[in-house]
């Protein structure tokens, strides 16, 4: 497995965005031009009301494959390796079966991850839920991946949609879905949000002290 050096993760930016949730990111995104919503992709393990998860990504790569109890050192190792607040991103859509569930979830929160985004199903959500870990993907499954697909590779750009995703790319998540910022662009969306945060803030006091909604939105 490749690895990637996050020692220039600027994790002043990834604290600044965790103030805000994904709605303000990607309309922030969008003022600048970008574009990072992961169609398809929601909360289906665990999350506090009003939290959210956001960390350098750490990826991962399934392929088509018909081996039975196929290896998964690729998956495990990212897991192993992967950087305290980091999240991991599996593109399994290749195939049916989901890579995800209570032991990957369990690996992970262990290492200090924040999160597990899947561009499949995911399973186990139970005893997900039960682990407080925030696992995202398109839907529940019980099938498994064996005969069907396996990792093949690790820290190599993986797309879900209409986005993709590097090594060290922000993923940011919450109950309304996960956006990607790319690396290069993290602070300045940090700072479009801060500036749009701040004036939904004082539109939301005014609204609730009596005023009405169209003499206040859009600031």
């Amino acid at each position: 497995m490749a690895d990637y050096n996050y020692t220039d993760t600027d994790w002043e930016a990834i604290k600044r965005l965790s103030k805000w949730y994904s709605g303000d990111v990607h309309d922030s995104m969008e003022a600048l031009g970008l574009w990072g919503h992961l169609d398809g992709i929601r909360l289906l393990g665990a999350l506090d009301d009003g939290k959210v998860v956001c960390g350098p990504a750490v990826t991962v790569l399934f392929g088509l494959s018909d081996r039975k109890g196929e290896p998964q050192d690729i998956y495990h190792g990212a897991v192993d390796k992967a950087p305290e607040g980091g999240i991991l991103v599996c593109e399994a859509s290749c195939a049916a079966g989901s890579c995800s569930g209570e032991l990957m979830s369990s690996g992970a929160k262990t290492r200090g991850a924040a999160a597990t985004i899947v561009n499949s199903t995911v399973r186990d959500l139970a005893q997900v839920r039960a682990l407080g870990y925030p696992l995202f993907g398109t839907e529940p499954s019980p099938v498994g991946v064996t005969g069907k697909k396996e990792p093949i590779a690790a820290q190599v750009p993986v797309t879900f949609g209409r986005v993709t995703i590097r090594p060290g790319d922000v993923i940011f998540g919450d109950i309304d879905g996960v956006v990607c910022i790319p690396k290069e662009h993290l602070s300045a969306v940090a700072d479009q949000a801060d500036e749009l945060g701040k004036d939904e803030a004082a539109a939301r006091d005014r609204i609730l002290a009596g005023e009405k909604l169209q003499s206040i939105w859009p600031v």
